[in-house]
């Protein structure tokens, strides 16, 4: 299992600079949890040691902001407002940021997630979230155990 900050550090590092903007707490958040969520299907384990839980907004904690407002010789934070005009956080990587202890398969369920969200805009992104398995089958509220889910699904599908 990856260390959280080496997780943030790596979407960050590997997503594509034009769309840095794009990369809110909501939406690294939600895209750890996809990246949990293909690794739990791939290799029954997920990449972050996030306890993840469906709220209002999804899959959402506090985890992803915490760790980089907690470390700001790794992370920056660049306040904004999103486009209804409500405020927003973006983050960024600071200079000479290099050590990403991260496993192969972890690195290839990142390269995944970052491949397949960098297209979408954020109502398909939302969508897709909303249409795991875990999101789809659980009540809100309560917490998601993305193994167990993961076994339901491949169950499912058999």
């Amino acid at each position: 299992m990856g260390a959280l900050r080496d997780i943030i550090a790596y979407i960050i590092a590997n997503y594509p600079e034009r769309l840095h903007d794009e990369l809110s707490n909501a939406r690294l958040t939600k895209m750890i949890y996809l990246a949990d969520w293909h690794s739990a299907i791939k290799s029954r384990q997920q990449i972050s040691p996030i306890r993840w839980y469906f709220d209002n907004y999804g899959p959402f904690v506090r985890d992803v902001e915490n760790e980089i407002s907690g470390d700001p010789k790794t992370f920056a934070v660049v306040t904004g407002t999103n486009m209804y005009g409500q405020p927003k956080k973006t983050f960024s990587l600071r200079k000479g940021v290099d050590r990403l202890d991260l496993q192969p398969e972890e690195k290839a369920s990142l390269d995944h997630i970052i491949d397949i969200t960098k297209k979408l805009y954020w109502n398909d992104f939302i969508r897709l979230v909303y249409s795991t398995h875990p999101v789809a089958s659980s009540e809100r509220y309560t917490y998601l155990n993305l193994i167990e889910k993961a076994q339901e699904y491949q169950a499912s599908r058999e």
